[in-house]
């Protein structure tokens, strides 16, 4: 997504491969009960059901602020340019965001090293050629052995690096309703009135309490959470993994800040 002010959002979710079932079971049954859609969609929220949708982002943060679920944001500041981007780096430039988030943003360097971890890693259809997919795989597969990652014990199967369709995968289609909520907010999109009765849409206004109660339940596990910056580790790196939920504002190596 190219916006107004922040662009290339990503998000992502870590789960305990233990505690997957539960938490997929009670997410199908919130969304068929409550919602009564195939598909959980930010697009799709309007006035007749941002009341059910409010209702599923509380289970969904139940769970998160539980620990169950860790969330992921990632977003870029288009005041800030990578003057020393080559065409080559700027057609390739979905990929390698992609890699940096699943790099960095789960803070997984901080992982026990006395303990083994096995990551499974689920992606969202990369919308690219097969061959640069295989490439991307073979990217990710190397993370392991990187010196950052070498001492902690972490694992990845190659053949456990897979893309799935949203359709078909209920914590996708939550984290869609999040991150959906983010870059409208960061955007301003929510602040847009129609030109003829320069008022905002009906659905402008429902998305905007649907972002806010997403914010309310952020703040009660992070109380000093500002939406358009990287979140804070109170004092302490370890947290960029511990924590349950952070936003990564993304800033490459010499990015340069626009007058």
């Amino acid at each position: 997504m190219k916006g107004t002010h922040y662009s290339n959002f990503y998000g992502g979710a870590m789960i305990n491969a233990k505690d997957f079932k539960l938490i997929t079971d009670v997410l199908e049954e919130k969304r068929i009960c409550s919602i009564k859609t195939s598909e959980l969609k930010w697009q799709k929220i309007d006035k007749v059901n941002y009341l059910a949708y409010i209702d599923a982002m509380d289970t969904f943060f139940d769970f998160i602020q539980a620990g169950k679920i860790k969330i992921r944001i990632m977003f870029t500041n288009n005041r800030y340019t990578k003057p020393d981007f080559d065409n080559e780096q700027l057609s390739n430039q979905y990929l390698k965001l992609y890699y940096q988030f699943i790099k960095h943003t789960f803070g997984l360097k901080y992982l026990k090293q006395n303990e083994k971890t096995n990551l499974e890693i689920f992606l969202d259809k990369i919308p690219d050629k097969e061959a640069n997919f295989i490439r991307f795989k073979e990217y990710l597969y190397g993370i392991q052995f990187l010196p950052d990652f070498i001492d902690i014990n972490l694992k990845i199967n190659y053949n456990q690096i897979s893309e799935v369709d949203s359709k078909n995968h209920i914590i996708m289609q939550y984290l869609d309703v999040v991150l959906g909520a983010m870059a409208l907010k960061l955007n301003k999109m929510f602040e847009i009135k129609d030109k003829s009765t320069n008022k905002r849409g009906k659905r402008t206004i429902v998305k905007e309490k649907v972002y806010k109660h997403i914010n309310k339940r952020i703040r009660l596990i992070y109380p000093n959470f500002n939406v358009g910056i990287t979140t804070g580790k109170n004092g302490n790196f370890e947290n960029t993994f511990l924590m349950p939920y952070r936003h990564w504002e993304f800033k490459g190596k010499n990015s340069v800040l626009k007058k």
